[in-house]
């Protein structure tokens, strides 16, 4: 993270782009407020509200919900030693120089950046090198004394951490609670203009917007190949509200780093170069050792253990990273391909059981010291095995919403393989259509799926393309890709052929909806 360059006083937010964002108002409504605001001046905000693009309350409550910058040191909920100790560090392993680079890299307002450096000067670990680029203090050179490189060196060597100044537990817990998914409502529109141009039926988004709204845990399940993992995915487009994500969190005296650029995404800035006086949220109003964030959407899948949902301690820099369900907080945590970790379902579901039923968790340090934290996040699980082999009645009562993502119907399927031949420049005639779907239920023994489409459209363009002939489909393609859609038996005549032919040895094929990539239901409307 490079945080010395020369900049703006902090990462400042602009309000518009924080409200547009979060869906309450449009650019156009920010344009129009602007165009007031540089007539008549005042705030953005209050602009907005004269022209009518959001009330007053809304506006309100989204500014309460941001976190409020400290106004003095003992309000971060930070000892002032910790914060020298943070600054002389981050000043050494930053190779900072100015005032306004140590407030952009410790996050903290001007005025508590300014005290922290009187103290250190006044300690005689730090000197004034004078004015830089301008008279301003917070243009002020400053170097270390021998004194200040030997305290930061010990600093270093017990905590190596050196990053943005952390929140305390309590203001952790305090705006998990503020932004918890269930605050937004997940409408009919809403998630229809989420799944996009995945083709799926009206039931299945029926079901899956009432869960959403919920906030419980949701169970995906179903054959291979139908969509569900592409379903859930989309699921991270619905919400549309900002929430904050702490750079790292304090408890008793040790650091946690939350924020994960991995999965925290920060809301961007407009394309708006001029920075008119008034459109930035004040200073004084947010605390930028929070970023404002999209809900974070943190998909695992096989490789999950029981490990990577604790705390892990770093021994080289004697701090930890949050667990994947923390840094989900306030979004969606999925369990993909449930069943296949290497931990145990029952050991994996054990975990799961308190944070499911009271909302919240519990961590440990390797101090031996427990803490809670809310557990205000969706969790989804996904799964093509069958759930009665994966959770006893206890466990399925705790998921009060399991969702069935079964084969498309007919109409559906045949919506799906018209969208796919469309992107691939192929007619399908109805006949082609017909003769596919009797070779996939007659001849292979196989239900229909929402990945075969897509795959069967794939393997004629290749063989077409292999031939130098336009795309087209041809009985023996077709046969080519139903085949391929599935194994013969070991004990037939024909793989006992192929097998003569092609030679012993070879490992079995991977079943297409295993190994299939691209999305199960894709079509472009």
């Amino acid at each position: 993270m490079s945080t010395g360059r020369e900049g703006p006083i902090g990462n400042r937010v602009r309000l518009g782009d924080l409200l547009v964002r979060a869906g309450l108002i449009s650019e156009e409504d920010v344009q129009t407020a602007l165009s007031r605001q540089r007539e008549l001046g005042g705030r953005l905000g209050d602009n907005l509200v004269a022209i009518g693009a959001i009330a007053q309350p809304d506006l309100n409550s989204f500014v309460y919900r941001m976190p409020a910058g400290p106004p003095d040191i003992a309000s971060t909920g930070l000892e002032t030693s910790d914060l020298i100790a943070l600054l002389m560090k981050l000043i050494y392993t930053e190779r900072l120089e100015t005032v306004r680079q140590f407030k952009n890299a410790i996050k903290l307002p001007y005025h508590l950046v300014l005290e922290l450096v009187r103290m250190a000067v006044d300690n005689k670990m730090l000197r004034n090198l004078g004015a830089g680029r301008s008279d301003s203090p917070i243009d002020f050179g400053y170097a270390f004394t021998e004194e200040g490189r030997r305290y930061t060196l010990d600093a270093l060597e017990q905590l190596r951490y050196a990053g943005p100044a952390p929140v305390t537990l309590d203001d952790f817990v305090h705006q998990v609670c503020l932004q918890r998914p269930t605050n937004e409502l997940v409408t009919v529109e809403g998630i229809t203009k989420a799944i996009g141009d995945l083709v799926v039926s009206s039931d299945l988004l029926e079901q899956c917007g009432p869960a959403l709204n919920s906030g419980r845990a949701i169970l995906l399940y179903g054959a291979p190949g139908n969509g569900k993992s592409s379903v859930a995915r989309r699921f991270a487009s619905v919400y549309k509200d900002v929430i904050y994500v702490p750079y790292a969190v304090t408890v008793d005296g040790q650091i946690i780093r939350v924020h994960d650029p991995s999965f925290h995404f920060p809301v961007e800035p407009s394309a708006e170069d001029e920075e008119v006086e008034g459109t930035f949220v004040r200073q004084e109003e947010v605390d930028e050792r929070w970023v404002p964030c999209k809900r974070p959407f943190i998909i695992t899948g096989g490789e999950l253990t029981l490990d990577m949902l604790d705390l892990r301690y770093d021994t080289n820099g004697s701090f930890y990273e949050a667990p994947l369900h923390m840094k989900a907080l306030g979004g969606c945590f999925m369990i993909d391909d449930f069943g296949r970790q290497l931990v145990s379902p029952k050991d994996l579901l054990n975990r799961w059981i308190v944070p499911l039923e009271n909302r919240v968790d519990f961590l440990k340090l390797h101090t031996g010291k427990s803490f809670s934290i809310p557990f205000e996040e969706l969790i989804i699980f996904s799964t093509n095995l069958e759930p009665d082999d994966l959770m006893d009645p206890a466990f399925l009562r705790r998921l009060p919403y399991k969702i069935e993502v079964g084969p498309p119907r007919h109409a559906l399927y045949q919506r799906i393989f018209e969208i796919e031949c469309e992107r691939a420049g192929l007619l399908l005639p109805s006949y082609v259509f017909d003769t596919i779907v009797s070779k996939i239920r007659d001849e292979i023994g196989m239900d229909l799926a929402a990945y075969q489409p897509k795959f069967i459209v794939d393997q004629v363009v290749a063989t077409c393309r292999f031939l130098g002939e336009a795309a087209h489909f041809e009985p023996r393609f077709i046969d080519y890709a139903v085949r391929n859609l599935g194994v013969r038996r070991a004990h037939s005549p024909e793989a006992h052929s192929a097998t003569t032919h092609a030679g012993a040895g070879h490992p079995p094929a991977r079943h297409p909806a295993e190994a299939h990539s691209g999305p199960a239901l894709v079509g472009h409307h």
